[in-house]
C-alpha cells in the first residue's frame, strides 16, 4: 500500500534523527562510542560535533547508513 500522507522534510529529518537515537539507546551506545565506531570505518568525528549533526537531523543517507552499520542495525522499521 502506498502511503497517502505527504511528509515535510522537517518530519523526515526528525524521523532519521529518532531512528539513530533509538538504535543508540537500544544498544546503550553514547556519542563518544558512536564516534569511536565510526572512526573504525574511516569516518572521523569529534563526539560533540557528531551529537550536533544528529540533533539537527541534516545528514546524508550515506552518514545515516554508516551509523546504522556501526551500530549493527540489520532492519529499520517505519511507523509512518
Amino acid at each position: 500500500m502506498i502511503p497517502s500522507k505527504v511528509y515535510s522534510d522537517r518530519e523526515w529529518r526528525k524521523e532519521a534523527r529518532l531512528i539513530i537515537r533509538g538504535e543508540m539507546a537500544r544498544r546503550e551506545v553514547g556519542y563518544k562510542e558512536l564516534a569511536r565506531r565510526l572512526g573504525g570505518i574511516g569516518v572521523e568525528f569529534e563526539w560533540k560535533s557528531l551529537s550536533n549533526k544528529i540533533s539537527r537531523g541534516t545528514f546524508s543517507a550515506v552518514f545515516f547508513l554508516q551509523c546504522l552499520h556501526v551500530l549493527g542495525v540489520e532492519q529499520v522499521h517505519f511507523n509512518r
